[in-house]
């Protein structure tokens, strides 16, 4: 007896230590079957913190700087044993960086303009980030607009000043179309969507929102797609788009303060003439599109402010498609609250398997690096 609780305490121990073992040393390695990339959004250059790490009024250009700290020291952290996707595994390389929007906060009440806002994020996330993908080579940086960074280029129903800035728009169109520069921002030509392909998982990235306009891109986009290839979209809005977003049904379709319609995509709203309605039709017209392209597995959007893995069902709740949210740095539904609840999005792809894992981390912890929140796997 004595004997085989001998035996029995060495196994144990033995299987710890192999664990123990397999979280330390094993790095991930460079293959076709690992997609890896943060996601966060909301970033609202301009805004100021009222608590972070025991300061007060603390500006977006330092809540962010320790973001990105923090992002330049993943590697080499320890995934945790969820069962998802490298669990167990320590981070080797990232493949890319995505933030859905509002890299400068709307140019209210004293807010900076988003020229001096675009020059600190491009300090923070161009010139200061280090993450880099497995074969060393930088990580690529992939940028959508937000609703602030449109309404400062095109103007707004409440007064900002200046009146218009597109720094931010200008700035995320010059980066993401370095051959296609421009020094004027137009919002018709100036369509910040595109796509790119790693390591067969096909990512498609929006402008505000999957609208009439944007559909009719990305069907040609996905004519060039195969069907049992995964797709990945990214926009700021949430999926249940707000009226608000729309061209203004009325009169001149304007953007003026009786109708506070943005006009920040180009189809006009259809479900009324108020800013207060529903977006039955343009949900259903996004279902539509979805349900015709099975192989979208995911959406990623920023814009409320707080961590959430869910499913939309679409105003039929005849649809059931996989979204992420993550949190923003400066206006948290939760970590303006609470900052050790701070957050971004860590997503793991094996493309061979077809599992995408998603865990949120958590960057400010006040007594440790980071620490791992909620997680999600999923079969795409």
């Amino acid at each position: 007896m004595k004997n085989i609780k001998s035996f029995i305490t060495f196994l144990l121990v033995l299987v710890i230590c192999n664990n123990n073992l397999i979280a330390q040393s094993i790095p991930v390695k460079q293959n076709d079957s690992i997609v890896q990339f943060i996601f966060t959004s909301d970033v609202h250059f301009g805004l100021v913190k009222d608590k972070f790490k025991n300061a007060n009024n603390v500006s977006a250009y330092e809540v962010n700087k320790a973001m990105a700290g923090v992002m330049n020291h993943l590697k080499g952290k320890s995934i945790p044993n969820d069962g998802g996707v490298l669990a167990n595994y320590k981070i080797d390389g990232i493949d890319a960086l995505v933030i859905t929007g509002d890299i400068a906060n709307r140019m209210e009440n004293g807010v900076q303009s988003a020229t001096k806002s675009w020059e600190e994020f491009k300090t923070v996330f161009i010139d200061s980030l280090d993450i880099r993908k497995t074969n060393l080579d930088k990580s690529d940086l992939f940028l959508v607009p937000g609703n602030h960074d449109m309404s400062n280029a095109i103007g707004f129903h409440r007064k900002m000043e200046p009146k218009k800035d597109p720094a931010s728009m200008l700035g995320i169109y010059n980066l993401m179309f370095p051959n296609k520069a421009v020094t004027q921002f137009d919002s018709i030509l100036c369509r910040v969507h595109y796509s790119k392909d790693i390591n067969n998982v096909h990512f498609i990235f929006l402008s505000l929102y999957p609208d009439s306009a944007e559909r009719v891109w990305m069907e040609q986009d996905l004519k060039n797609v195969a069907t049992s290839t995964p797709v990945l979209l990214f926009a700021h809005s949430i999926p249940e788009v707000e009226p608000r977003f729309f061209e203004n049904p009325n009169g001149i379709h304007d953007i003026n303060d009786e109708d506070k319609f943005e006009n920040l995509v180009p189809e006009r709203y259809k479900d009324g003439k108020d800013v207060k309605g529903e977006t039955r039709i343009e949900q259903n017209a996004f279902v539509a599109f979805v349900k015709k392209h099975a192989n979208i597995k995911v959406y990623f959007h920023g814009h409320e402010n707080f961590t959430q893995y869910y499913t939309y069902q679409g105003p039929n709740k005849d649809i059931n498609l996989t979204c992420i949210r993550t949190d923003s740095p400066m206006k948290g539904r939760v970590s303006a609250k609470d900052e050790t609840k701070l957050a971004f999005e860590l997503v793991t792809i094996n493309t061979h398997k077809k599992t995408l894992s998603v865990r949120e981390v958590l960057w400010n912890d006040l007594k440790s690096n980071i620490k791992w929140g909620d997680s999600k796997t999923i079969i795409l």
